[in-house]
């Protein structure tokens, strides 16, 4: 099989030529100029989408990328033209907090949008720009991520803190509770739930879908196992995947996965490195949770992943992820990149192949948690801390080189989770450094009312989010 040519700069007025003449495709050129390293080094701020008035902590591009749609802890969702920085329509989501994550479902003229926090909630924008929002669902604790089938305007799927994965189908308005996540049999009595930040689809067979979250290990499912008449038990995972030095480590989460073209999962570890896994990287259903941290393994020691290595994943280091919920995407035509939001307000680009750390860009004066890939072009949307989008297109004059000071500018790790926005969050972590410490042999009352304490502050934080329109406290109330 003949492997494509690499773009580089030198070879940018070849390609041209072979365009003009013929012997390159319009759709082949095009994609050779957009997986261009030159470009990815070329990437700067285009333009400020400013309107918001809180943190942003959704930003999504449409299926034909002219429309950027976000989502704020002003509670507001925006409808943007990107390119000019027009605002084409601005709504109250519902929510009584923040808005996680929102996007337009495809084929539906950008009409119809879902939206999550703990409540999930439809907006259909009808005709002259009026906006009829409706409740469809609800999590027991925030849900941070939702997730489109590829290609339908009808059917997605959201997870929550509560473990709980709900599938949709708009066209009946109604959601199915598929399975609580459930944490591997030894952990069961001190861990009732395993807490989801994370859910993606293979865009390649979109049966299946991959969630992760408060442990160690990303779960694989393949929804056509439901039996939609609630017959059988649908919580037992087809797959399970974890770098094997994380395999039995408690101390570490996972806040991003994503699914590239060829079916490869990329999962963000908190304060760790992210790591890139093939298909036949995958545990089985039934992992063993004892092996490989005994053994002494050490990511220092995994080697770069390469068409000979079946067993360990391409690692992508660099940057840091220990403060809030950060995504993770791929970047490029044919998922030539990989992209990360990090503490320092960076945002870091690494070659998928070998793990080349090749752009280091300053993105906000915080944390950069959202970075989204443009559909068809060398565009990405950034959003974190502060209050405003930027739009990073291929337009400086110089090629950039890597700061030589990344290291000193990481801001040292503070803990899983670790900031604060509301008292139920404080709640949630001191009951998860509390169970840490546990040892389940010796504390079976205290698990007990650990998962009493538990449902308390779900109960809590559900009251916080409810339907009845009122205005929830903001932060600066709670905290005097």
């Amino acid at each position: 099989m003949k492997k494509r040519a690499r773009t580089t700069p030198d070879k940018a007025v070849p390609n041209v030529w072979q365009r003009e003449v013929g012997e390159l495709s319009t759709r082949n050129f095009a994609h050779r100029l957009a997986a261009s390293e030159d470009l990815v080094l070329r990437l700067d701020i285009y333009k400020k989408l400013e309107k918001h008035r809180g943190c942003v902590n959704t930003v999504s591009f449409n299926a034909d990328g002219d429309i950027l749609v976000s989502g704020s802890d002003d509670r507001r969702v925006i409808l943007w033209d990107w390119e000019t920085g027009r605002i084409k329509l601005s709504f109250h989501s519902g929510h009584n907090n923040n808005v996680f994550q929102a996007k337009i479902m495809p084929y539906t003229d950008d009409r119809s949008i879902v939206h999550v926090l703990q409540m999930v909630r439809h907006a259909q924008i009808l005709e002259r720009g009026a906006v009829e929002t409706a409740l469809l669902a609800k999590h027991q604790g925030r849900a941070h991520k939702l997730a489109i089938e590829p290609g339908s305007p009808h059917i997605f799927y959201t997870c929550g803190e509560d473990g709980l994965v709900q599938h949709f189908d708009l066209r009946s308005r109604r959601a199915t509770e598929l399975f609580t996540c459930q944490p591997i049999d030894d952990r069961r009595n001190y861990m009732p739930v395993v807490h989801l930040n994370a859910i993606a689809i293979d865009p390649r067979n979109p049966n299946l879908f991959a969630v992760a979250g408060s442990d160690e290990y990303t779960r694989v499912y393949d929804v056509r196992m439901y039996k939609w008449d609630g017959s059988t038990e649908f919580g037992q995972p087809k797959d399970y995947f974890c770098p094997p030095h994380l395999i039995g480590d408690e101390q570490f989460g996972i806040t991003g996965l994503s699914f590239s073209d060829q079916s490869e999962l990329l999962v963000s570890y908190n304060d760790e490195f992210i790591y890139l896994f093939t298909r036949d990287m995958g545990l089985g259903s039934n992992p063993d949770p004892s092996s490989p941290v005994s053994t002494g393994s050490d990511v220092k020691e995994m080697v770069p992943m390469d068409a000979d290595d079946k067993t360990t994943p391409q690692v992508y280091k660099g940057h840091r992820n220990a403060e809030t919920v950060k995504g993770v995407s791929f970047f490029g035509p044919g998922c030539e990149y990989v992209v990360s939001g990090s503490d320092c307000g960076r945002i870091f680009i690494w070659k998928k192949k070998g793990g080349e750390l090749i752009r280091v860009m300053e993105a906000d004066k915080h944390v950069v948690n959202c970075i989204e890939s443009h559909p068809h072009t060398t565009v990405l949307a950034s959003s974190g801390i502060e209050t405003d989008i930027k739009i990073w297109t291929p337009r400086a004059v110089e090629r950039a080189t890597l700061p030589t000071n990344i290291e000193k500018l990481k801001p040292k790790a503070r803990g899983w989770m670790y900031q604060v926005a509301s008292p139920e969050d404080l709640m949630l972590q001191l009951f998860s450094m509390q169970r840490q410490r546990t040892i389940p042999e010796q504390n079976g009352e205290s698990s007990a009312a650990g998962r009493e304490l538990l449902e308390l502050i779900l109960t809590f934080n559900g009251n916080s989010d409810s339907d009845d329109g009122a205005d929830s406290s903001s932060r600066d109330d709670l905290f005097g």
